[in-house]
């Protein structure tokens, strides 16, 4: 009898070492499998990645490229290349998520590293969800960008007027309007997403909604002037006082307008300074931009001059400049030459008013002073100089009073 027991415990001994063997292979076997899958799907997202990496680039410099093209055009392509933003991200969350994934079923066929994979698991719960949430808030603004690209893409394409003007303002005023959109919609899901990172973790978000209007109550209280500028800066919108790249002039400052939101108006002035303007501060403006713009030219001449001849050398150079196609396009109107504004220190002043497209009106008043100078030049008609009077005490009455021009004497002689 004895002997057949042992032998019979060397039997099962035997079996249950092949048993283990084969399980061993098997989950051996099964991590190559996985790990030949992670490999082969890795690179197919890499591939996937790279085309979205480039693509995207590709419409960046599209994007910019295409300053002159119509806004809803531009905004169709910034709609895609929030889509493909989005594809790029969620490769790589992809990516990450299969070797992470792949990892813990590889420690979780070993009966040795089973408990590793449990442990990994406990411990990275909370953070788990963390990341699941803030995954989700990103993807989820970056759908509602898109969203509100091909929105205002189709609200431009059903009110395309076809004129240069109001083209312009349309494309001011979408992209003033899309981009505060977006800013409010970010804030949102941003506390939303906090509230829910705030359940994930496990804290009962009952009483914190239910506190929220005490709180929201305290915080108005306290961020009075934040709500005069957000108020404010909605008005701003509504009322179209004016867009993202219009120039302003706000008290003593002006400026090309660079952001817009609701709480804050930032502006570019001529010497590069960004200046930023609470939009509660905002009483008056002056926009210099909008609808159209007008070159106010002050031409001097000397008093000498005779004043019927250099006005028709104005109206020529005005009517000469009208004429080109290259200025055309800037010039609305026909110049007019409206005749003496005043009469100054250095001589006559003579104005001319030229009505021009928006933010055109210095480069015209530039060209247009350039030409005056020329021509004056040509006909000679003498710039006007500086006059000063001088008294001298040692003369008589009547030869006190003499007059320098330009460091020259004119003291009556004899």
């Amino acid at each position: 009898g004895l002997p057949d027991a042992v032998a019979g415990c060397t039997v099962n001994r035997l079996c249950s070492s092949g048993l283990q063997a084969i399980a061993m292979a098997s989950q051996a076997i099964a991590a190559g499998i996985t790990i030949v899958v992670m490999a082969l799907v890795t690179v197919a997202i890499s591939r996937f990645s790279d085309r979205s990496r480039q693509r995207k680039a590709f419409l960046l410099a599209r994007e910019a490229a295409d300053g002159n093209q119509p806004i809803s055009a531009r905004l169709d392509r910034r709609k895609e290349r929030s889509f493909t933003e989005i594809q790029y991200h969620l490769l790589q969350v992809a990516q990450l998520g299969i070797w992470f994934g792949g990892s813990l079923f590889i420690l979780g066929l070993f009966p040795h590293t089973s408990g590793i994979q449990a442990w990994i698991l406990r411990s990275l719960r909370i953070p788990f969800r963390l990341v699941l949430v803030g995954l989700l808030t990103y993807f989820v603004i970056r759908l509602s960008y898109a969203a509100i690209d091909r929105s205002s893409a189709i609200l431009a394409s059903n009110y395309h007027l076809g004129e240069y003007e109001s083209d312009r303002r349309l494309q001011l005023r979408i992209s003033t309007v899309s981009g505060v959109a977006k800013g409010a919609i970010t804030a949102g899901l941003i506390v939303v997403g906090l509230v829910g990172g705030l359940a994930a973790v496990g804290i009962d978000i009952g009483p914190l909604l239910a506190g929220a209007g005490i709180v929201g109550l305290a915080i108005s209280f306290a961020s009075q002037n934040l709500i005069k500028d957000a108020l404010n800066g909605f008005l701003i919108i509504l009322e179209d006082q004016y867009a993202i790249g219009d120039v302003i002039a706000v008290g003593e400052v002006a400026g090309f307008v660079e952001n817009l939101n609701l709480r804050i108006t930032q502006l570019r002035d001529a010497e590069g300074r960004l200046i930023t303007i609470p939009n509660s501060e905002i009483r008056t403006v002056a926009n210099l931009s909008s609808k159209w713009s007008r070159a106010d030219l002050n031409i001097p001449v000397a008093y000498q001059t005779n004043i019927d001849f250099a006005l028709g050398i104005l109206k020529q150079v005005a009517e000469q400049m009208d004429s080109e196609a290259q200025w055309q396009e800037y010039i609305i109107e026909p110049p007019t030459v409206l005749g003496v504004e005043s009469f100054g220190d250095w001589g006559l002043v003579i104005k001319v008013w030229i009505k021009t497209q928006p933010l055109k009106q210095w480069d015209v008043a530039r060209e247009f002073r350039r030409r005056v100078q020329v021509s004056f030049t040509e006909a000679g008609i003498p710039l006007p100089l500086p006059h000063q009077f001088a008294f001298d005490r040692t003369s008589s009455p009547d030869n006190r009073v003499f007059e320098r021009e330009d460091g020259h004497d004119r003291r009556p002689q004899g």
